[in-house]
């Protein structure tokens, strides 16, 4: 393969016979497309990798409350001073399965405020002298697209879920546009360690008190200074149909930008997650039947939103992982495209979780994108069932039946709930297990490697629009590829998170080698 000012310009077998510049020889190691994350959040996942990180090593409410204690006191934090972490899980903890509250966090400190998210970012536990910052009492409404918990008293207990969680967090100091760059720069390093080349991030409302200026102008000057290396597709989040229109009527839609900084589709916030049980379901949940999940708009919301950025030029991506919460997001879709026929729209769901064979037939008849996350079947495979029951779980995560419906799927992260790990992706996707092969879940909907690497390449190119500049390693496309240390089509599918990324392009510049 030749590159030559950022472009593969030959693809053969007989390179002896050819003139090069420069040569290099890989020594059969096994090269892919440059891998897109298709869903995450780049600014948060560099954030979080400059606070507390709370998903590992933290199996009980005891071992997080000492990981922020032990934090505190190692880098002397002041006072008054915000100390914010994410990933613990209530579903690892093993003295008590709940979710952290504010008599465990004032236990660490009642003199720093204190702000945990959980690992799917659908929850946070709080401290009362984050409470207090905030101004929050028994006396404060509760939120209609939110909730936040109270004691048999009437006291808030500490956690807030959902759109409840602004409560706190708008109390947190924004950070300004340096160092949301330093945010970006951390992502991209780590990114970059993966083989990740190109995103779809939502960016515009996962740092408290950033609008979505500071955001573009943070990636902007940072592909003005040409420290940008991963291709940034702006998944532009909006909680209402007035912000998204003060959006548009600025200029900006779907594909405006640069090949490094672009943006993608109106990104809508549906419901929350299943681990959280804030995921909004047909049913009740069958492990706590007092509650369906939380959704975030009404049907009326969605419909209006949907409907507007349909017929202003703009893709639209909606999370959406319970059935009650697709349901209303496919209904939306059929009004706006019914409204505005659009032929190559491009729309999408994003996680596609808990379906039906009906949602799956809507899904395919309105060329609905799917961005499915392999890797939350490292956990979700050990819930599902618990969560939702056994019958219901047998027609969910359906990776397989999307791809042979003709559906477009695209891989991703969603870090920081998960990290953005290709290689651990796509063997989840292939074994259909958990990393620690505790759990097989529906094996049938299993894909083969080379689906699984599309839906980490192509794929995701062709949720941007960009199926002819990127995710093949063909003459005319982008020289973004990735080099790994073995061929995992032909590794045992278990052992394929071995596989090992030596080195990354971008443009055909080296932005990660570990071979040096």
């Amino acid at each position: 393969m030749a590159v030559e000012d950022g472009v593969i310009f030959w693809v053969g077998d007989n390179a002896a016979e050819q003139e090069w510049d420069e040569k290099v020889d890989l020594k059969g190691r096994f090269v892919t497309p440059g891998f897109i994350d298709s869903h995450m959040h780049v600014a948060e996942y560099g954030k979080l990798l400059k606070e507390i990180p709370l998903a590992h090593d933290t199996d009980s409410i005891k071992a997080v409350c000492r990981r922020v204690r032990a934090y505190i006191e190692e880098n002397k934090v002041p006072e008054g001073t915000w100390v914010c972490g994410r990933g613990w899980n209530q579903d690892y903890f093993q003295d008590e399965r709940r979710f952290i509250n504010c008599h465990d966090l004032d236990q660490v400190s009642k003199k720093h405020p204190i702000f945990l998210a959980r690992t799917c970012g659908h929850v946070a536990a709080v401290n009362s002298k984050a409470m207090e910052l905030a101004g929050i009492t028994r006396e404060s409404p509760q939120p209609s697209d939110g909730h936040y918990q109270v004691d048999d008293k009437g006291e808030p207990l500490g956690i807030f879920e959902e759109n409840a969680i602004s409560m706190v967090k708008d109390a947190i100091p924004s950070p300004g546009v340096e160092m949301v760059k330093e945010y970006i720069l951390e992502a991209e390093k780590s990114l970059n360690s993966f083989g990740v080349t190109s995103v779809h991030t939502d960016d515009f409302l996962s740092l408290s008190g950033v609008g979505y200026e500071t955001i573009l102008k943070a990636y902007k000057e940072l592909e003005e200074e040409g420290r940008l290396t991963v291709k940034i597709y702006e998944q532009s989040q909006f909680e209402s149909t007035e912000q998204l229109k003060e959006f548009i009527e600025k200029g900006y839609h779907t594909g405006v930008g640069t090949d490094y900084v672009k943006v993608g589709p109106l990104k809508i916030i549906g419901d929350g997650s299943l681990g959280a049980r804030t995921a909004f379901l047909r049913e009740p949940y069958r492990d706590k039947t007092d509650t369906r999940g939380i959704p975030v708009f009404t049907q009326e919301q969605l419909d209006e939103m949907i409907s507007y950025a349909n017929s202003h030029m703009m893709q639209v991506a909606v999370h959406a992982i319970g059935d009650g919460i697709m349901e209303r997001v496919v209904l939306a879709y059929e009004k706006a495209l019914r409204e505005c026929e659009r032929n190559d729209h491009r729309h999408g769901i994003v996680h596609c979780q808990i379906t039906t064979k009906a949602l799956l037939k809507k899904i395919k008849d309105l060329s609905l994108h799917a961005y499915i996350q392999s890797i939350f079947l490292d956990y979700d495979s050990k819930i599902v069932e618990n969560r939702i029951g056994k019958e219901r779980a047998s027609e969910t995560y359906q990776f397989k039946t999307l791809m042979e419906l003709g559906c477009n799927v695209s891989n991703g992260s969603d870090s920081p709930v998960e990290t953005p790990d290709v290689m651990k992706g796509i063997q989840c996707a292939v074994t259909r297990s958990s990393l620690d092969n505790a759990k097989t879940f529906l094996p049938q909907q299993a894909l083969t490697v080379e689906e699984a690497l599309k839906s980490y390449t192509v794929m995701g190119a062709r949720a941007a629009f960009e199926e002819d500049k990127k995710g093949m390693l063909r003459e005319g496309m982008t020289a973004d590829f990735v080099v790994l240390s073995q061929d995992i089509r032909k590794m045992p599918p278990r052992q394929i998170s071995r596989a090992v990324v030596e080195q990354t392009y971008v443009d055909g510049r080296r932005v990660y080698d570990r071979l040096r």
